[in-house]
């Protein structure tokens, strides 16, 4: 396990530092400043040595000395001071230039992940890997900068003074210094696999808190808050022990270290006095070999408190990689064709799909559509409709078989002018936090006031956004919260009229609007669809009777296929299904 855990940390540190490599500049700065800061700050226990050797006994003082003495450690501390604010200025500019980029990188990574790993993640627990590791990763990184570097050339630089002034209690430091480390170490790889433990947790109770607070309104409904109470003291219990843990295992490093650290500064003033007495070294000597010792031991305490800190952010760093190097959505051909501006021809041959290898969904499909006809998809709930709107989109890949456009296999033309191609309006709606024009425009930012107005017209929205506060330009929030539905679905179906694309995709476009309302948007629907390739997706058949073709699907198979009247006439399953919604 502890060598599991090590190949993983060094896998992250060095995904890490390839990040911190563009900042190279600010990096060697940092360094040298923490150099200087070091050096500076040795230098002032020699001066307060010096000056203690000047006050020999009562009457014999020299003042003018000390006066020397201490304007030379006032203008060190200025010096010290500057170099300090630069070099944190350094790191936090590496920090947060790395944070910054790794979050660009997740985020432009989650854009081209394939739907599939969307579908199959929790969102909050998606978002927790990009905000709250991200963060927990730049405290860990910001607090490795700021004293991981001074702590280092401290020590060292702590061991070259003392050995200036007496070589043998600086080997006795040394002799003690691995214990401390030992016992650093030793502590720091506890606390990794309790932090990762804690990270994964964090994200698990993230993504509850964003599902549950989402649909708010369905669990009151279904007076589910007991159970969902019960669940989250689950979650919040194991995070609460992970925690504990971690946050144990970390916080004996400091007490721990701190003992052995204790143990120098004793050795340094017992053998320091007794060299002292014995003429070896003056007091002055020993003034600053005690304050060396005490500064050569500070550095462990803060180095293990950084460790157990850098054990919390390369856990979740390690989450946040295991993100960006998800296998991404497979990329368009070099010489992907692309599709400017469709007829509407669509065929279908021999297409199989399924979401997992082990349960069968769609089987030797076929399909042949000619451009401008109006296709009508039906069947019972779970019988690939959905689906099928995913493979024309190229939402998913079939697995064998093909899907064409115009001749042209989907594989071998780009997605994006595939997808410019279609217009879609779905049942579940997405609005985005913005003004209504905003939303109407999504697929056409350079609309003029006249079109975005006759699409909204077009889409009977207009009546009611012109009742609103602010009209076009009134805000919304995310996902339209504070629309109705129905208010909702008008403004998506304004936006597919707007742009009018040459095939469209209506999948339960007007389940949440009333009767008198679908009525009028089936007219319009009617009007827009002439000439243009258009699936439709129905649960209510009254709605698709002019289409076409109508697709009777169940099990993933196309079981009937034919116009209204001819499908009733055959008495099969579509004449079930129409009967079971008007039968008297």
């Amino acid at each position: 396990m502890k060598k599991i855990v090590t190949k993983q940390q060094k896998t992250t540190i060095g995904k890490v530092l390839r990040y911190i490599k563009k900042y190279w500049m600010y990096l060697g700065l940092s360094i040298f400043l923490a150099a200087v800061t070091v050096a500076l700050t040795l230098y002032i226990p020699i001066l307060t040595g010096r000056a203690v050797d000047l006050i020999v006994a009562k009457g014999l003082v020299d003042f003018a000395g000390i006066l020397t003495i201490l304007k030379r450690m006032a203008v060190v501390i200025l010096l010290t001071a500057a170099a300090q604010w630069v070099m944190n200025a350094c790191n936090n500019k590496i920090t947060y230039n790395v944070v910054r980029d790794i979050r660009k990188e997740a985020f432009d990574k989650i854009e081209h992940l394939p739907l599939s790993y969307i579908d199959s993640h929790s969102y909050g627990e998606v978002v927790s890997r990009v905000i709250a590791d991200v963060d927990q990763f730049a405290d860990g990184l910001l607090m490795g900068f700021t004293q991981f570097f001074t702590g280092v050339v401290t020590i060292f630089g702590t061991l070259i003074f003392m050995l200036t002034i007496n070589v043998k209690i600086t080997v006795a430091v040394v002799l003690i210094t691995p214990l401390s480390l030992f016992v650093a170490s030793f502590i720091a790889k506890k606390t990794f696999s309790m932090f990762k433990l804690q990270s994964e947790t964090r994200g698990e109770q993230t993504g509850f808190i964003e599902e549950i607070i989402g649909n708010q309104k369905v669990v009151q409904a279904l007076s589910h808050e007991k159970e969902a109470l019960e669940k989250f003291d689950e979650i919040n219990g194991r995070l609460q022990k992970y925690s504990l843990r971690a946050i144990f295992f970390s916080s004996i490093t400091n007490p721990a270290t701190r003992f052995i650290n204790s143990l120098v500064y004793a050795v340094v003033g017992i053998v320091g006095a007794f060299l002292a007495i014995a003429g070896g070294i003056t007091v002055g000597q020993l003034s600053s070999l005690l304050s060396y010792a005490n500064q050569y031991t500070k550095p462990f305490n803060e180095i293990s408190g950084v460790v157990t800190e850098l054990q919390n952010a390369l856990a979740c760093a390690a989450r946040v990689f295991e993100l960006m190097e998800e296998q991404p959505e497979t990329p368009d051909d070099s010489d992907a064709a692309v599709l400017s501006h469709a007829e509407g021809k669509v065929e279908l041959s021999h297409v199989n799909f399924s979401y997992t290898p082990e349960q069968k969904l769609i089987e030797d499909f076929n399909l042949s559509v000619k451009p401008g006809q109006r296709v009508a998809i039906v069947g019972p709930t779970g019988c690939g409709k959905t689906t099928l709107i995913n493979l024309l989109m190229r939402f998913y890949d079939v697995n064998s078989g093909t899907i064409s456009v115009d001749g042209i296999p989907v594989r071998k033309m780009t997605r994006e002018s595939l997808r410019n191609n279609y217009g879609m309006v779905l049942q579940e709606t997405w609005l985005r936090s913005g003004t209504i024009r905003d939303n109407i425009t999504m697929g056409k930012p350079d609309a003029t006031e006249e079109e975005i107005i006759a699409a909204a017209k077009a889409s009977h929205a207009h009546s009611f956004i012109k009742r609103l506060p602010e009209g076009y330009d009134t805000v919304i929030a995310e996902d339209g919260g504070n629309l109705s539905q129905g208010q909702k679905q008008l403004l998506c179906i304004a936006r597919v009229m707007l742009c009018l694309p040459p095939m469209l995709i209506l999948d339960e476009a007007t389940s949440s609007i009333d009767t008198r309302t679908e009525i009028r948007i089936q007219k319009a629907f009617a009007k827009m669809m002439q000439g243009r390739t258009s699936f439709i997706v129905a649960h209510r058949l009254s709605t698709i009777q002019e289409a076409d073709i109508i697709l009777v699907m169940k099990d993933g198979s196309i079981v009937e296929q034919g116009n209204h009247e001819t499908l009733l006439a055959q008495d099969g399953f579509y004449a079930t299904l129409y009967n079971s919604q008007f039968a008297k």
